[in-house]
């Protein structure tokens, strides 16, 4: 699965590419005026081969969710636990996600790949358990794996068949998601501990060093954020990662959420559908379809910039330019929802908006 969905990346169509360049110098306003809008209409008519192309809609928000063994280590105040107790918040429609999916007119989906702990009863109860009434009430998929990773300071966090196992259910949601309709998928995450994972995975891709790369995650304090940049630093002394083996450095300091939401850009890519990243641990694992399929960086679109420092080493690596910059550093897919009618706005203007000729105004 993981072959043939890389074989199918292609690069951007340069017939529509071209096309839409030229539709944008020809509708009624300035040329450039509206900055990167232009540029990103073009690579959506691109990615899906014909000018206009098509509105990134309905919109499917996927959360990955898992545990790491890194915990261990005191990277993190908050408890293991509370990744389980996020995903109840998730399915009962309470959560930051569910609040933005809803202003947005978007599904959510929470995958759990990796959870160490039990999940709540009224979750794990499965149908039995009270539905939320809405039609487009969040929903959950059983893929886990394993119950979180190994703690990557002493041996690689998942072993080869591990983290594939991992990728291919990113592209399996991916597939399922497109093929019930979605027009652009939207990358969201859980796991308490995740940040660092993270930037072991950034430092891995780029070269950066660990103290470019390491944030605070949840905000933490002194002494702990000089924690997380040492075990980011042993890591990647003990496994030295090679970049050019993708499945090798998720498999040695990745997250089981990192390889599978690398799974669901390489079928977004793949399906020439468009893909809407959030944070730093969405970018980090596009770090990785990057090294699978380079061609993947196509179908991705940066929605913000996370204060995780991280995230923007990463994003310069990818080449992309985040839509807007809140300060925010929540994840689940925040961010990217909130991105989300810039994109629709890029993608409409090419259907809407006349063109000199056909509005009887006259150019310069």
């Amino acid at each position: 699965m993981l072959e043939t969905t890389i074989a199918a990346i292609g690069p951007l169509d340069q017939t529509a590419t071209a096309a839409a360049r030229d539709l944008q110098s020809r509708l009624t306003k300035p040329a450039g005026s509206l900055g990167a809008l232009e540029d990103l209409s073009i690579r959506l008519a691109g990615l899906a081969g014909t000018c206009p192309p098509p509105l990134p809609e309905p919109a499917a928000v996927a959360i990955f969710a898992g545990d790491h063994g890194v915990h261990a280590q005191g990277v993190t105040p908050w408890p293991q636990e509370v990744t389980a107790q996020m995903i109840g918040n998730f399915l009962a429609g309470g959560a930051v996600v569910n609040a933005f999916a809803r202003q947005a007119g978007a599904s959510v989906t929470v995958v759990d790949v990796g959870v160490a702990t039990p999940l709540p009863p009224a979750v794990a109860d499965g149908p039995d358990a009270p539905q939320p009434v809405a039609s487009n009430a969040p929903r959950l998929v059983e893929a886990r794996i394993r119950p979180g990773t190994r703690d990557l300071t002493v041996t690689a966090a998942l072993t080869r068949d591990e983290a594939r196992a991992a990728v291919e259910t990113g592209i399996r949601v991916a597939d399922e998601l497109i093929a019930a309709g979605a027009g652009i998928l939207l990358t969201g995450d859980m796991g308490i501990g995740n940040t660092t994972p993270s930037a072991a995975l950034v430092a891995a891709f780029t070269g950066a060093d660990p103290a470019e790369v390491t944030g605070r995650g949840t905000g933490v304090d002194d002494e702990t954020y000089q924690r997380k940049v040492d075990v980011v630093r042993r890591a990647l002394r003990r496994h030295r990662p090679d970049p050019a083996d993708p499945l090798g450095v998720l498999a040695a300091v990745g997250g089981l959420e990192h390889a599978a939401l690398a799974g669901l850009i390489l079928a977004a890519a793949a399906r020439r559908v468009p893909v809407l990243l959030d944070g730093v641990i969405a970018v980090s694992a596009a770090l990785a379809a990057a090294a699978f399929a380079p061609d993947a960086v196509g179908a991705m679109v940066a929605g913000h910039r996370s204060t995780e420092p991280g995230a923007t080493v990463a994003l310069r690596h990818l080449g992309l330019d985040p839509l807007i910059d809140l300060g925010l550093r929540l994840g689940e897919g925040t961010g990217a929802l909130l991105a989300l009618p810039v994109v629709t706005g890029a993608a409409r203007v090419l259907h809407e908006v006349a063109t000199f000729d056909a509005a009887g105004v006259a150019e310069k």
